[in-house]
């Protein structure tokens, strides 16, 4: 989960309340959490530098994204096309959305700090639509964009230069719909992917790792509340546990496909900080990505916590000038 940070010292000991969220007996969640939002803004005359517009993918599933292009590009109409990020935000697969003021910002600043165009996919949440929902709207949305007509992707976008980028349970996604896409490559064209961007991505386990243990008063996932755990229930698919594939990258045939991206030549960056319990869970996921021979930028900064980077713009900032490196040299 990322964005809103939680009291420090819940007065709860309720993972429930400590969400905000109710359990119903026909298998949804009544969300309370008041989750501040953001509108787009697609005005050219408006002065923010980051113009943005809501498109919609599947009108059955209702699912949309929002797309972000840095004013500029508008401004300098000769300039070539800009890169493509397909972005999933976090929340632990049950809270949040596209529009949320939190991720609302964090696009927009990626956009105009990394100079790219970004398509914010808000898919499906659980426990309404359990694991692999969210993975299935990210595939759908990456194949809808080569046919999408909009001018901001068709004019200002480079589909041969593209990305795929998730935050939190947003990394989890972006992971498994690479996986999917190497499968069936030559479905997508004309995007060409050239990397993979595991921002704090959200994995996890039936056995706790060292990380977890030591940093358990993590303000968004503390340990003795079983929130990650909570939020792991409401996700996978009713009856399995935290090692099944879609939370343990480690087992089933997740690594093995894996060598389809070595063989596409996709670069992998994954970065995080050591203060957020998950980092075990990242350095795992590094040193399996190297074994397979995939190549791996990994920056794993010091303290923080799981969602830092959306909450404090100097490490926002900071972050952005790594993503911007990133693209360049993949």
């Amino acid at each position: 989960m990322s964005g809103q940070t939680p009291p420090s010292n819940p007065t709860t000991t309720d993972p429930y309340q400590y969400l905000q969220i109710v359990n119903n007996s026909d298998g949804t969640i009544t969300r309370h959490r008041k989750i501040p939002n953001t509108p787009a803004t697609p005005d050219p005359d408006h002065p923010t530098p980051v113009l943005s517009k809501d498109i919609s993918l599947n009108q059955s599933n209702k699912t949309w994204a929002r797309i972000f292009l840095p004013k500029q590009a508008l401004n300098n109409p000769s300039s070539s096309k800009l890169p493509l990020i397909v972005y999933f935000h976090g929340g632990g697969f049950i809270l949040y959305s596209a529009s949320s003021t939190v991720f609302h910002h964090f696009c927009a600043n990626i956009a105009i700090d990394v100079n790219a165009i970004i398509v914010s996919v808000d898919y499906r949440l659980a426990p309404e639509h359990r694991l692999p929902a969210a993975y299935d709207d990210a595939v759908e949305t990456l194949h809808l964009i080569t046919t999408n007509q909009d001018e901001w992707l068709t004019k200002y976008a480079d589909f041969s230069n593209t990305f795929i980028m998730g935050s939190s349970a947003g990394g989890n996604v972006a992971y498994h719909a690479a996986l999917r896409e190497a499968d069936q490559i030559e479905n997508l064209e004309p995007l060409i992917i050239r990397g993979l961007i595991l921002h704090q991505p959200y994995f996890g386990g039936t056995q706790r790792t060292e990380s977890e243990l030591k940093l358990a008063n993590d303000p968004v996932l503390p340990l003795p509340l079983f929130v990650n755990d909570l939020m792991w229930e409401l996700s996978l698919p009713i009856g399995v546990d935290r090692d099944h594939e879609y939370c343990n990258p480690t087992v089933g045939g997740a690594s093995q496909r894996l060598e389809k991206i070595r063989l596409l030549g996709w670069r992998v960056l994954v970065i995080d900080c050591k203060g957020d319990p998950l980092i075990d869970r990242q350095i795992e996921l590094v040193k399996m990505m190297e074994e397979k021979g995939v190549v791996v930028v990994s920056q794993f900064d010091e303290g923080g916590h799981h969602g830092v980077d959306l909450q404090d713009l100097f490490r926002a900032k900071a972050l952005n000038v790594v993503l911007k490196n990133f693209m360049l040299t993949s």
